[in-house]
């Protein structure tokens, strides 16, 4: 049984993995994320693969972050929530603390690959997955293999442009589709509704401090299971915009399948029905051609470290 270390690295936690051919996790531990990035989250990474390799024999360490990987799968080119690591070659770093080949992926892609091989995405060639959490992340598989691109940065599609002179977004432009499909936009989506409609948000907002401010992402999601209304239109919004993403790629990509993850899955079918409604209205030739479904993830907080500990063997 050939074995592989799986870490994800995230805004609060860093999360390791021992992963098994079959995809199960043999065995996990978790770090907090130290806030200053740079060397410390790199020896915050390789104290959990010492502690996981010390009783496993592994083959390779996949590491799985936010951001613009190189070709090469050894250096983090730009990411915008990491402090440090910019232009930074993790892989030799790692090696060196750790003593095993190290493979560096970019998060979405590590998530798109794990829910492939062993996920939402196992019956399907050619596939696009859609992480929809603070951002809006990005991966694609075609013919069952994952698309990089010729510079290793490939299926950002959170920053394709969806608004001329939209909302100012994290990589610099404006009115990129993460700044309208996203957790982020989702809120900004019920704060608006709220101030258009004040009276109709008091239940909505007791659930919090009752301020715009002290809402979450979790009372939204609670708020629309139990049928709010202002909730609702948040979650419709928010779809509407993501199934005009699909739609546009569709007609470029022709994917049989969208799988949409992240956090902001949790709502399922109250933002899935809005997607999918939105993506039928909006695909070119409609009623003409066959349509991709759209399927929730099916692995969670694990499809990162799953999918990038199997990257890694290969």
């Amino acid at each position: 049984m050939s074995l592989a270390l799986g870490i994800d690295v995230g805004g609060t936690k860093v999360l390791g993995g021992v992963v098994d051919s079959s995809g199960k996790i043999v065995k996990s531990a978790r770090r907090q994320t130290p806030p200053q990035g740079g060397q410390a989250l790199t020896g915050t990474i390789a104290e959990l693969a010492l502690e996981l390799i010390s009783e496993f024999d592994v083959s390779a360490v996949g590491v799985s972050a936010a951001g613009f990987i190189s070709s090469d799968r050894k250096t983090m080119l730009a990411t915008p929530n990491i402090a440090g690591w910019n232009g930074v070659d993790l892989t030799d770093a790692l090696e060196k603390q750790i003593g095993r080949r190290v493979v560096l992926e970019n998060d979405a892609n590590s998530a798109a690959w794990g829910e492939k091989k062993f996920g939402a995405g196992r019956d399907f060639h050619t596939v696009i997955m859609l992480t929809v959490g603070t951002g809006l992340g990005g991966g694609l598989i075609v013919d069952d293999q994952l698309y990089r691109g010729a510079y290793g940065i490939g299926a950002e599609f959170g920053h394709t442009r969806a608004v001329p002179n939209g909302h100012l977004c994290g990589c610099g432009i404006r009115g990129c589709f993460e700044q309208y499909a996203s957790g982020n936009a989702l809120l900004r989506h019920a704060r608006e509704a709220i101030a258009a409609s004040p009276d109709l948000a008091r239940n909505l907002l007791a659930r919090g401090d009752s301020s715009i401010d002290g809402l979450t992402g979790n009372h939204l999601n609670d708020a629309a299971r139990d049928g709010d209304s202002v909730a609702i239109a948040a979650f419709n919004t928010t779809g509407q915009w993501l199934g005009a993403l699909c739609a546009s790629l569709v007609a470029s990509l022709d994917p049989e399948a969208f799988i949409i993850g992240g956090g902001v899955i949790d709502a399922g079918d109250i933002l899935l029905n809005p997607t999918r409604q939105a993506m039928n209205d909006l695909i070119p030739f409609t009623g003409k051609r066959p349509a991709p479904v759209i399927v929730p993830a099916v692995l969670g907080n694990d499809a990162g470290l799953v999918g990038v500990a199997d990257l890694a063997r290969n």
